[in-house]
């Protein structure tokens, strides 16, 4: 009898300090003095290296909006599709502000902060001697995409492509313009971003479909985060982005066109203060 109460008692004493886990979050990045962000650093103007090799874009000024506000430095560790949810979980980075869509499967691993900072929808890059019309043009035809992106399987399945997927934006890039593929499956906002770069490279290229499937773009942190501190804090910080008009701000700073859902939040948010 004593035994089971004594296993009784432990059990209820790690339960109780589950909640004590996930409030430490904050008090250990400000002992650390750093907040470790995982970032993309292949995606302009989101996250993309400068030729000085300095990670810059749209998020990372968010990412250091973050650091200053918790008063540490900001450490960066450039993550892709594959990998950025696995190293949240593992505790090598403390939150995740890589472009990452806000899915209800991805829900299930890991805590995703609302409201949604960005939302961006699927396309694709081609060139425009590829004369593609509509999504049906892909059937069978070989199309680049990039490993762990969650609209793969989704586009696969509707108009069944061949899918050659690679680790990296680039390197997906880079097939496409060696002719290994007839199109780059992606999102739209990168493709935009592509286009609009002045690059010769991309001169004769087009984003030649009508974009599908909206999604939502989140900030990723832990679960256990979620409803301690740190998760109320991005919450927090995430709703004054866009009711202060800070997002919209920073797509003028980085040559994105308006964003509708940021300007329908903002209109929403501001409305209801």
């Amino acid at each position: 009898m004593k035994r089971l109460l004594a296993i009784a008692l432990a059990c209820a004493a790690g339960i109780s300090a589950l909640p004590a886990l996930a409030q430490d979050t904050i008090a250990k990045i400000k002992e650390k003095g750093v907040l470790t962000v995982g970032v993309k650093n292949d995606y302009k103007p989101w996250g993309f290296l400068e030729p000085s090799g300095k990670i810059v874009g749209l998020e990372i000024d968010l990412a250091q909006a973050v650091a200053d506000k918790l008063g540490v430095k900001l450490e960066m560790l450039p993550v892709i599709a594959a990998n950025r949810m696995e190293f949240l979980r593992q505790g090598r980075i403390d939150m995740v502000l890589a472009t990452m869509g806000d899915t209800a499967e991805r829900r299930k691993i890991v805590g995703m902060v609302e409201p949604n900072y960005y939302a961006g929808a699927t396309n694709v890059l081609a060139p425009k001697s590829a004369g593609l019309k509509s999504w049906t043009d892909l059937k069978g035809r070989k199309v680049c995409g990039v490993q762990g992106a969650y609209y793969n399987r989704r586009v696969t399945q509707m108009y069944a492509p061949e899918l050659v997927v690679f680790p990296s934006v680039p390197d997906a890039l880079n097939a496409l313009a060696g002719n290994n593929c007839v199109a780059f499956l992606f999102d739209d906002t990168l493709i935009v971003s592509t286009l609009s770069g002045g690059d010769p490279k991309w001169a004769n290229y087009e984003m030649p479909l009508v974009s599908e499937d909206p999604q939502l773009w989140a900030i990723g942190i832990r679960l256990e985060d979620m409803d301690g501190p740190f998760g109320k804090l991005l919450k927090e910080m995430s709703t004054d982005w866009h009711k202060s008009g800070k997002l919209l701000e920073l797509e003028t700073k980085w040559g994105i066109k308006q964003s509708p859902y940021l300007i329908e939040t903002n209109k929403k948010l501001k409305s209801a203060s």
